[in-house]
């Protein structure tokens, strides 16, 4: 491993504010459950009191009890509902091992040097991006299931270095901060920002209190996001190396500009100039790569020098992080070869034919998402 190390002072930082949100969502979960629980027991109360008014006759106290156990159910139902949100199933194409060896050979072998376990589940994905979701699992309680989603995009657009590189910055988000109870913890905190979301829009007018909770939460869980992208960078800076890792970081901005701003945009415009005719835009991804993209056009993009200034939802800008690893933005890779074809050669005809049909169905109502500007979808 490569010895590089976060300063001290961010790890403490994340840690902190990693700890006060999570027992803020624990504290705020067990709130909600318990406000629940109540107004439930007072809608029961309300039909025995109800019952009884009707036993005694009066009709007036009987649409009281009514009306009080009706307004506490359906408060009651709104806190179920709030703490029974559950998140985004994740999608994409269940990619199996023997499938793809190399690839996963690759995958355990980042895992065991990141000191984690190793994926269970590979999905592939039609966006430029690479995640690592980790929820609850039903077997064994206590533990956390973790699946890995690529993108197809992704792959075409990187080395197999480079690739290896992203995958070490997802294990690094593993290995810092979701193992253990942190895993439970990031699980929490989520939880509760659904919760959150369920409850503001009936509950702004009443609560105002809420929503200035919610906003300073929300703000506090961004900012966490930002320094948790700068400690997995740190690990996969020690698992491959800074340079190689600062050399992915500058490619996939410029990759993922080109394709948002050149070659969807042209896809589409072929697609609408010639509806009758047959555009396969994932199947020939890689020949777009190849024949379309310089790195020298994208560099003089005003455009992207202004998106690589400016940090996103949940990401440091690129010059920040290029900083924290003391590498030059202006380091650029020499290995020609995609991991598309190192790694998934023989499963891109079947992965392109899945992803061109739901492309075509989606054009038919919609733009692509990769042609929507959107600073923070792709990966890092």
């Amino acid at each position: 491993m490569n010895d590089f190390k976060p300063r001290s002072s961010v790890i403490r930082l994340r840690a902190r504010l990693a700890r006060r949100l999570a027992l803020m969502a624990l504290a705020g979960l067990a709130l909600l459950l318990s406000v629940t629980l109540l107004l439930a027991a007072v809608a029961l109360c309300c039909v025995a009191a109800a019952w009884a008014a009707i036993g005694d006759g009066e009709p007036l106290r009987t649409v009281l009890w009514v009306g009080a156990g009706l307004i506490s159910l359906a408060l009651a139902l709104s806190g179920l509902k709030a703490l029974l949100q559950v998140g985004p199933r994740p999608e994409g194409i269940r990619l199996p091992r023997a499938a793809a060896e190399d690839f996963f050979r690759l995958l355990d072998d980042l895992a065991w040097r990141a000191g984690v376990e190793p994926v269970e589940h590979v999905r592939i994905t039609d966006e430029i991006n690479a995640n690592v979701v980790q929820c609850p699992g039903l077997v064994l309680p206590g533990a956390m299931r973790t699946e890995l989603l690529i993108g197809l995009p992704l792959v075409h657009c990187l080395s197999p270095a480079q690739f290896a590189a992203v995958l070490a910055h997802e294990f690094g988000h593993v290995a810092a901060q979701r193992r253990g109870w942190c895993g439970w913890a990031a699980w929490l905190r989520a939880a509760w920002v659904r919760a959150l979301d369920a409850l503001l829009p009936g509950a702004s007018g009443g609560l105002p209190w809420l929503g200035g909770h919610a906003d300073r939460f929300c703000h506090d869980m961004l900012r966490l996001a930002r320094i948790e992208e700068l400690e997995a960078d740190a690990v996969a800076a020690r698992l491959v190396g800074p340079t190689l890792l600062g050399e992915t970081l500058v490619e996939l901005s410029r990759k993922e500009h080109f394709l948002q701003h050149d070659y969807w945009p042209r896809v589409h415009a072929l697609q609408t100039a010639d509806a009758a005719s047959v555009v396969r835009p994932f199947r020939e991804m890689g020949h777009g790569f190849a024949a379309g993209f310089s790195h020298e056009t994208i560099a003089a993009d005003p455009a992207l020098a202004i998106k690589e200034a400016r940090a996103g939802l949940f990401h440091p800008s690129l010059r920040r992080r290029l900083r924290a690893l003391r590498v030059s933005a202006t380091a650029l890779p020499s290995d020609a070869s995609s991991a598309a074809t190192h790694f998934f050669a023989g499963l891109l005809p079947s992965l392109a034919w899945i992803f061109d049909r739901v492309w075509r169905e989606d054009a038919r109502i919609r733009r692509h998402p990769m042609v929507v500007p959107d600073d923070d979808r792709a990966w890092p």
